[in-house]
Order: structure tokens, then C-alpha cells, then sequence
């Protein structure tokens, strides 16, 4: 099929993840970066322009999808911006840093015709798949259970820029959360109620990496956030995301059921394999059902042989509200003592991946 012309908005520390994997489903056309050195360097490194302004490449026909790779306090912004333009727009996540700026991303997408696609895509991961067969099956039995951990010091010892990481809208589970949440919704189906409870450590943090070491950045955001998930199948679990912990023992995620226990990966990554564990039998490896060696972009590249072919796309915006829902949700219920009902989440049968 003809690839889909991608341009890029936001050439910042995510993007070199984008482009460790090459899809023939997407070509990328252009960037544009508020930073015009970074922009340029995107360009000289990856091998596709860079232009002076968003609105140029928000104009140029041979754009087709807008990769949104900005910070998340203008992911909405942004993808609002590239919907009234008339194109596809894939976000990183989260969707937007608020439930009504989510809605209004996905209402701008329906009034021109357009589709909206947003980050995480490793539940299509070849760990993610295999486990989700792997509950169909009965292999678990009936899933009565859960435990999601995402538990480290802080963006600060490694990112160029963390101060994003500690803003509204940034934190553990914003941050980190929709990995772990929409692997959950993608193993477990719809969440029925959600509570939550947040901390804070610490009301500055001091920077670690590269060239900004020794500067002192303000927390403006819980920086531990623990949240208790009922799905409607049954299953209740806990989720804990925190940028103020060291030297977790703790698995990311792991799935109880009546028969046997899950060791899922690390919903972060694309790697790792699934171990299965049946009442009293060991632990084994499970042989991935899917195919492996995909990594990030998966899910903007099923979102561009979706757009040729005309079916549905799998890391849906639907999705990401989801999401984002559940998400709010948890500070919602911290602040008012009373659990938050999500919106419908996508059926996980509509989230099987399908080969790109």
C-alpha cells in the first residue's frame, strides 16, 4: 500500500524511540520543533525536513497523520490544533492532562472526520498479546486478582528536561500510569469503580542529569499515587506509581486467577516474556503467540494500515479516555472519599493486535 505521510510535532527525548523501528505502513514526512536546533538535528539524524512553523506543516498536503510528541501540558493543544487542520492525529500519552481536554480532542476529531490515535501502544506487545490469550483460554482460570507496580526515585537522575515530570498533568501516574492501566484494561477488561490516594515526598526536587545538575525544580504534583481498581468481571487489585521510591522488589504486574498466576512484562517495554504458574507447578516460560521484535510506533503504524484499509485502529483515542478517565479518577476519589465509575472502555477484543 502507499505509506501514510507522517509529520512530527515535538523532537524531544521521546522520539528516538519512535524511530528505533521502521514500519513501510508510515513515512515520515516533516518535523517542527519550538526548538529549532533540536528540530534540526531530528532532520540531519532521521533524514526528513524540518519546517519554520507548526501551521506549515499543519498545510502540507502529504501530511496525513501528526505525530504528537510534545510535552503533555499541549498534547490537547496541539492535537486540537492538527484535528481542525483536517488531520489524523496520533498523541503521545496521555490524551490530555484533564477529562475535558480529552473530550475535546475526540469531539474536534468527529466534527472533521478524522481519527485519533494516542500512546501506549506496548499492549500490542508480543508479552501483552500472549497473556491476553492466555486469560482467554482459562489458563488462569477466572482472574480474581491483580498487583501493578511502577516504583523508582524520579525522572530527574536521567531525563534532560524533568520538570514536565512534576507539573500538573506530569507525576507517577500520569506519567506512568497509562502503561500499567491499559495493559490492565486489555488483560481485564471494563473497570467498574476506581479509588484512589496520593503523597507527596518532597516539595522540590534537585536535577541529577547532564547539564542542569545541582538545579532545584518545584513538585506541583502528587509524587506518589496508589490506586484500587474493581474490574466488572470481578477482579480487584492495586496499582502503586511513584517518583519517590528506591529499590523496589516489586514484579510491574502480575494476574491471579482461580487456576493459576501471570507474570506479565513490564507494560513499559516491548520485551520480556510471559511465565505462567498452575496451582502447584512451577513457574515456565510461555512462547510468545504473536510476533516478536516490534517496539514503539507500533500502534501509529496499525493506525496508518487501519487508515488505508478503513477498519477500525487498535491505540484508539476511545481507548485513551478510557484511560485518562480512570486516571483523574484516582485524584477525584482522594479528594472527595467516594469511588469514580470510568467511562466504557473499548472491548479488549477490538484491542488484538493485528500484524503491520
Amino acid at each position: 500500500m502507499q505509506p501514510v505521510g507522517v509529520g512530527i510535532i515535538g523532537c524531544g527525548n521521546v522520539l528516538r524511540r519512535y524511530m528505533a523501528t521502521k514500519f513501510p505502513a508510515m513515512k515520515i514526512v516533516s518535523c517542527f520543533d519550538q526548538n529549532p536546533d533540536r528540530a534540526r538535528r531530528a532532520s540531519d539524524q532521521y533524514g526528513f525536513s524540518s519546517v519554520p512553523s507548526a501551521e506549515c506543516l499543519l498545510a502540507d498536503p502529504a501530511v496525513e497523520i501528526v505525530l504528537n510528541l510534545t510535552p503533555p501540558s499541549v498534547h490537547a493543544s496541539v492535537s486540537l490544533a492538527a484535528a481542525r487542520a483536517g488531520k489524523h492525529v496520533y498523541s503521545e500519552k496521555p490524551l490530555g492532562v484533564s477529562r475535558e481536554e480529552g473530550a475535546a480532542v475526540l469531539q474536534a476529531a468527529c466534527d472533521r472526520g478524522v481519527r485519533v490515535g494516542c500512546a501506549p501502544d506496548s499492549f500490542l506487545s508480543d508479552g501483552m498479546q500472549t497473556a491476553r490469550s492466555l486469560i482467554d483460554e482459562g489458563a488462569i482460570g477466572r482472574p480474581v486478582g491483580f498487583t501493578a507496580f511502577m516504583l523508582e526515585p524520579g525522572h530527574e537522575y536521567w531525563h534532560p528536561d524533568p520538570e514536565i515530570f512534576y507539573q500538573p498533568g506530569g507525576g507517577p501516574m500520569f506519567d506512568m500510569g497509562p502503561y500499567y492501566l491499559t495493559a490492565l484494561v486489555t488483560l481485564l477488561g471494563q473497570p467498574a469503580r476506581v479509588f484512589g490516594l496520593t503523597t507527596t515526598s518532597a516539595g522540590e526536587r534537585t536535577v541529577r542529569s547532564q547539564a542542569r545538575s545541582g538545579q532545584t525544580i518545584p513538585v506541583l504534583t502528587p509524587d506518589h499515587v496508589t490506586g484500587i481498581i474493581e474490574f466488572e468481571q470481578g477482579a480487584t487489585g492495586a496499582i502503586m506509581t511513584s517518583f519517590a521510591a528506591w529499590h523496589s522488589p516489586h514484579p510491574p504486574l502480575t494476574i491471579f486467577g482461580t487456576e493459576g498466576t501471570l507474570a506479565v512484562p513490564d507494560p513499559n517495554r516491548f520485551d520480556g516474556g510471559v511465565q505462567l504458574s498452575r496451582r502447584d507447578q512451577a513457574w515456565s516460560d510461555v512462547p510468545p503467540r504473536t510476533a516478536t521484535g516490534h517496539g514503539r510506533g507500533i500502534g501509529l503504524a496499525e493506525m496508518a494500515v487501519a487508515i488505508r484499509s478503513g477498519r477500525p485502529h487498535r491505540a484508539s483515542g476511545e481507548l485513551a479516555f478510557c484511560v485518562l478517565d480512570m486516571i483523574q479518577g484516582f485524584y477525584d476519589s482522594c479528594a472527595s472519599g467516594v469511588a469514580h465509575r470510568p467511562v466504557p472502555c473499548p472491548s479488549p477484543e477490538v484491542m488484538r493486535r493485528l500484524e503491520v
